[in-house]
């Protein structure tokens, strides 16, 4: 049974930083994209950052020049450096893998971060 196990979070004050980190436990072949979602109350869940086993990295618009996502190759993990934190940037964050053509999915639990002086 593979999870993605999330930490960091939290509470953080406009300007601030944040570190989200998340690894796979279980057994996953051959996955082709990492990232991390989000979903502000009342919205739809939106991609943050995404990076593809080869490298290639997908930043939202909103986020660009604020967030670095980075993937750990000795494992099957990822990060998520937000700086320049601003309310809106509130919300549930969830961290995601998938396979090649879609040939699995999986979703971590979420873990909350609040952006608020």
């Amino acid at each position: 049974q593979v999870q993605l196990v999330e930490s960091g979070g939290g509470l953080a004050q406009p300007g601030g930083s944040m570190r989200l980190s998340c690894s796979a436990s279980g057994s996953i072949r051959d996955w082709y994209l990492m990232g991390w979602y989000r979903q502000a109350p009342g919205k739809q869940r939106e991609l943050v950052a995404s990076i593809t086993t080869y490298g290639t990295i997908n930043y939202a618009d909103s986020v660009k020049g604020r967030v670095t996502i980075s993937k750990e190759n000795a494992k099957i993990a990822v990060n998520l450096q937000m700086n320049s934190l601003i309310p809106e940037d509130t919300g549930v964050y969830f961290c995601n893998v998938r396979g090649f053509s879609h040939s699995f999915e999986y979703w971590g639990q979420g873990t909350q971060i609040t952006v608020s002086s």
